[in-house]
């Protein structure tokens, strides 16, 4: 019986893991998360996989961790983002080193982190693979698409109630789902969900918004628009976006994974395209700004609806659900390209390779 472990560095990569977790366990293979004390919310961490029903370790620290895998020597490690040149250790045993990266946005990590040397790596769509085997022509990539998002078109997911979240069901529900750097948050005023009064606002901010200190501004604005009767706040045990998605009719986000992931689902986008960046990132600097992101995000100016301006949201979005169809095509291409095929059996092909290697 094979052994997989799953380094669960960071709450938010669980629900790129627990589809191909639950495919693993279905072949009957041994599965472990390997979560780190160092995680701002461990005890949130540690409950979200009791109650999914699966095993975990901890570990103090990265050096820990090698320790932990060095000891234990599991078939494959699957990771979630790039790990710290220290995990190289790790290529002179027998222990096998997957990457399925946790999430699909135009950032240029989400080709850069392809430099560690992973035995594979699992992509989503054949245009970023084709990309990646040009930039790392050593490197094994194999297509399988977005494991992410199975739940949503195999059936697993439970739909969840707009009334349990305290939001009227009569109302078309739109999902803002930022990232936390660089944000759309502090661009908006305090009274902001009061321009959206006639819709439901589900708020799902990125995991650091809600957790770093540095972020407090972006707490405060969160903290008052949570008091506003439309609106319901994901709180930080939210750690999966998928709930929120199937019940939402547009989405609302900036350079995010989630942009792909809703158009996945054939639903309009608003893009907002204004950003509260630091002192460091403007002027003679902007090109550190321009340097975070991939020309991926040239796809964004097609695939939605782009507000350059807060004020600009609104009608965007009265748009948007004024003509869901008109981009339905072009959704559809997009996503064949960005997160690959939508069949719901992305896990399959995941364990597929797995067990096989």
């Amino acid at each position: 019986m094979k052994t997989v472990y799953f380094d669960l560095l960071h709450l938010y990569y669980l629900p790129q893991f627990l589809p191909v977790a639950q495919a693993l366990w279905d072949k009957g293979t041994k599965v472990l998360f390997v979560v780190y004390v160092e995680n701002d919310v461990i005890d949130i961490t540690k409950k979200a996989i009791n109650d999914e029903g699966f095993d975990y370790v901890t570990v103090s620290d990265k050096k820990s961790a090698i320790e932990y895998y060095f000891q234990h020597k599991p078939d494959w490690i699957i990771f979630g983002k790039a790990p710290a040149t220290i995990y190289n250790a790790l290529n002179d045993t027998s222990i096998k080193m997957a990457f399925m990266q946790h999430g699909i946005g135009p950032k240029a990590c989400y080709y850069s982190s392809s430099e560690f040397p992973f035995d594979v790596r699992f992509v989503e769509g054949d245009t970023r693979k084709q990309r990646l085997q040009e930039m790392f022509p050593k490197g094994t990539f194999v297509d399988v698409g977005y494991a992410k998002l199975d739940p949503l078109f195999n059936g697993v997911e439970q739909a969840i109630s707009l009334t349990s979240l305290g939001l009227d069901p009569n109302k078309k529900t739109l999902l803002y789902a930022p990232t936390f750097y660089p944000s759309s948050i502090e661009c908006f005023g305090e009274d902001w969900p009061q321009d959206l009064a006639n819709y439901n606002l589900i708020i799902k901010p990125h995991f650091f918004s809600l957790t770093k200190s540095k972020y407090r501004k972006q707490q405060a604005l969160l903290e008052k628009w949570s008091s506003y009767d439309n609106v319901y706040l994901g709180s930080v045990d939210c750690y999966s976006l998928l709930p929120f998605m199937q019940v939402s009719d547009v989405l609302l986000s900036e350079a995010s994974s989630t942009v792909f992931e809703f158009a996945a689902l054939d639903k309009p986008v608003v893009w907002c395209d204004f950003y509260h960046v630091r002192w460091s990132y403007k002027g003679l600097f902007k090109f550190r700004f321009t340097k975070r992101m991939d020309k991926d995000i040239g796809l964004f100016e097609e695939l939605c609806e782009r507000a350059k301006t807060p004020s600009e949201v609104l009608s965007k979005v009265q748009y948007c659900l004024a003509n869901k169809e008109e981009k339905s095509a072009l959704r559809q291409k997009i996503t064949f390209s960005m997160a690959g095929r939508t069949d719901g059996k992305c896990s399959e092909r995941i364990v597929h390779f797995l067990l096989e290697n």
